[in-house]
């Protein structure tokens, strides 16, 4: 009688732990989610939106970290000034607005 009564014990703590790991899963992925994934995607879509918006004057700094203004702009690419008679095309998602535009922009805002 006493071994059954252990058993059904073990069995009902048993259970109680399975919904105390997938609780601890839930909870991880909700944390991951707000700390790592959420910030991400929202930095990402405002550097998209910051390209979008690039247009003939506008100062840029490639990921190489060529500064240089924008001459021309094109539907994938920018045909940038880098020097008196010196003009490059870059890809468009190789390229961030400057430091200095960026900050007369949000104070314009």
């Amino acid at each position: 009688m006493t071994f059954d009564l252990i058993m059904l014990q073990a069995a009902q703590a048993q259970q109680g732990n399975q919904w105390s790991f997938w609780i601890m899963m839930i909870l991880i992925f909700v944390v991951f989610y707000f700390f790592m994934i959420r910030p991400q995607t929202k930095k990402q879509k405002e550097l998209q939106k910051q390209r979008d918006e690039m247009k003939k004057g506008d100062k840029v700094v490639t990921a190489g970290g060529i500064y240089g203004e924008i001459k021309e702009v094109q539907e994938n690419a920018l045909l940038i000034t880098i020097a008196k008679d010196v003009t490059i095309k870059v890809d468009k998602q190789s390229v961030y607005v400057a430091a200095e535009d960026a900050a007369a922009a949000q104070a314009a805002k």
